[in-house]
């Protein structure tokens, strides 16, 4: 049986590697967060990758030529050049369905957050006062208008969440028919700049596209509802931090929460983390014990079906190669 060289930029979680561990004809290669010259050296003979965040270029793909497959250990693609390998009809592969719930909870637990002042509550004690002068400055959540932005799988977990609370739910999402959106029983918002007009929370969900990058921008933080909160779980340069800290440091917003920055990781202490109302985690929304097992399940399983000619075009970015 011929054997199939696989590489991991990685450690995967155990419930992935069985899967390749378990079918016959596998050899596993597994660095640990490569640099690009030791990624590309290593794909010299591999037939698959299963990435992170590693970046795959044109360079990546003619340092691969037997290259069958890139897989993502999750949704995001935007560090993968999808042209160069559909041009090479190189499939790609995310792991659609298994990091949403994670993500979505994860963006509730920021918007809590952040509305009760969980973490300067909690710094507060810990430094010796009780009462914080002022008073604790916090809100309900309850009643409140959220706003979604991007209404794929984890964006309409947020939506339900949202709605579970008791919120006033819009979303913005050009790529859905309104009557759909209503169906789902939430407002549909046309106009990024007069939706921000009037949410109280807004939730970034939507993937990085030259359309959504810098999304929130300075226009963006003036037309925002003044107290408002902002929560990003999408990525990091859908906001433009540079408009972000002064908004923030005006008072302009109550908070903002994210799980990802415009630079990963920063490259010396972020200028967010001088701030009190910013609550920051390492790109880890999707990183539960349960998310981290599904996502290889599926990333270690979309590999397997590419190796045996049948990707399942509900896991492509690219599926126009199918058939």
């Amino acid at each position: 049986m011929a054997q199939h060289h696989i590489l991991l930029c990685r450690k995967l979680h155990p419930a992935g590697l069985a899967l390749l561990e378990e079918r016959p004809g596998i050899r596993l290669t597994i660095l640990h967060d490569p640099p690009p010259a030791q990624f590309h050296a290593a794909l010299a003979d591999a037939d698959a990758v299963l990435c992170w965040l590693e970046r795959v270029t044109q360079e990546t793909l003619d340092a691969a030529p037997r290259l069958r497959c890139v897989s993502r250990y999750g949704v995001g693609f935007d560090a993968v050049d999808i042209a160069a390998c559909t041009a090479r009809r190189v499939p790609v592969m995310v792991a659609n369905g298994s990091n949403d719930l994670s993500v979505a909870e994860h963006a509730l637990m920021l918007m809590l957050a952040l509305a009760r002042r969980a973490v300067d509550t909690h710094n507060a004690i810990a430094a010796g006062e009780w009462w914080p002068q002022g008073g604790p400055d916090t809100l309900d959540l309850a009643g409140k208008r959220l706003l979604v932005v991007g209404y794929g799988r984890i964006g309409s977990r947020v939506v339900r969440y949202g709605q579970a609370l008791g919120m006033h739910v819009s979303v913005l999402d050009p790529l859905w028919r309104p009557s759909r959106l209503a169906a789902d029983g939430v407002e549909v918002a046309r106009d990024l700049h007069a939706a921000l007009a009037r949410a109280d929370v807004v939730s970034l969900n939507c993937p990085l596209r030259p359309d959504t990058r810098h999304l929130m921008d300075e226009a963006a933080f003036a037309a925002m509802k003044p107290g408002a909160i902002l929560v990003n779980t999408a990525r990091g340069p859908v906001v433009k931090e540079a408009a972000l800290i002064p908004a923030l440091e005006s008072g302009r917003l109550f908070g903002f929460g994210t799980d990802v920055l415009e630079v990963e990781p920063p490259r010396s202490i972020h200028p967010l983390t001088r701030l009190k109302n910013v609550l920051i985690s390492p790109h880890s929304a999707a990183s539960t014990e349960e998310g981290l097992a599904r996502m290889a399940r599926a990333a270690a399983q979309n590999i397997l079906d590419c190796l045996d000619g049948k990707p399942d075009p509900g896991m492509m970015v690219n599926p126009e190669l199918v058939g």
